[in-house]
């Protein structure tokens, strides 16, 4: 009864820690370019009672073990990198990636980092940034004078100046796509950073190599489904109820037990 005990507080820790992680995707469910999260369980090693053990010349032996599992533990949280709905906001700093990819930005520090949230402003130095000020890389600057920013679908920017006729092309977005982007690490403000897991980085023209296109004016939400959520919510909330009632119950035999003469 003892096992049943800790056995029933793994899987209530384990629930809790599924509980974090659903409350954290309905926290985010319009933050732009956000990946839900989903938490996955492994079980505790087994105990073994006894071996099976091979039928001797005249039968019987142990065709099964006799084992008791010992719980639950949290394995991983895996991130669902599914593209969310487009959102047409008419704002011409807003981009979105239509397919893989993420935008490659550069933080204070100087280290790289990697967005999949595309509304991007103007700084007082005219450089594209993100809401937080990391700088889009390569760098794009914005002339003080342009009356209209236009950004093709390979990522290349124009700039309609005053006194002139033809755009004046302004550099070009790049893309960077991952062999296994589950596996980048979240950093927060929407930035993600690549782990050893994660593979090659690749940076290259929207729409080569298996990079998605930019698409100017729309913005990607997140990927959260609130019903989906909620319904999860439920089934986590009725799996932490059965391990507390296999807790009372333990507790009820134990109390019996101690209450023999």
């Amino acid at each position: 009864m003892l096992r049943s005990l800790y056995t029933a507080a793994t899987g209530m820790e384990a629930q809790q820690l599924k509980m974090d992680v659903i409350a954290n995707n309905l926290a985010n469910t319009s933050t732009t370019g956000f990946k839900r999260v989903r938490a996955e369980f492994q079980d505790l090693m087994s105990e073994t009672i006894q071996q099976a053990m091979p039928a001797g010349p005249q039968g019987g032996g142990q065709p099964a073990p006799l084992q008791v599992g010992l719980g639950v533990k949290t394995g991983s949280t895996t991130r669902d990198m599914g593209a969310g709905d487009m959102q047409n906001t008419q704002n011409p700093l807003d981009f979105a990636i239509e397919g893989s990819g993420y935008f490659r930005v550069q933080l204070p520090s100087g280290d790289i980092a990697f967005t999949r949230a595309g509304n991007f402003r103007v700084d007082e130095n005219g450089r594209l940034v993100t809401q937080h000020g990391e700088t889009i890389e390569p760098a794009i600057t914005v002339p003080p004078e342009t009356t209209q920013l236009t950004v093709k679908s390979d990522g290349t920017v124009y700039a309609q100046l005053p006194n002139k006729t033809d755009p004046t092309e302004l550099g070009q977005l790049q893309i960077t796509t991952f062999t296994n982007p589950g596996a980048l690490t979240a950093i927060g403000h929407n930035l993600f950073q690549p782990t050893g897991a994660s593979g090659q980085e690749v940076q290259s023209k929207p729409g080569e190599q298996g990079a998605g296109t930019v698409a100017q004016g729309q913005l990607e939400a997140s990927n959260v489904q609130a019903v989906e959520e909620m319904i999860d919510m439920i089934n986590t909330q009725r799996s932490y109820e059965m391990n507390s009632k296999v807790v009372q119950t333990a507790d009820q035999m134990l109390q019996r037990l101690t209450q023999l003469r």
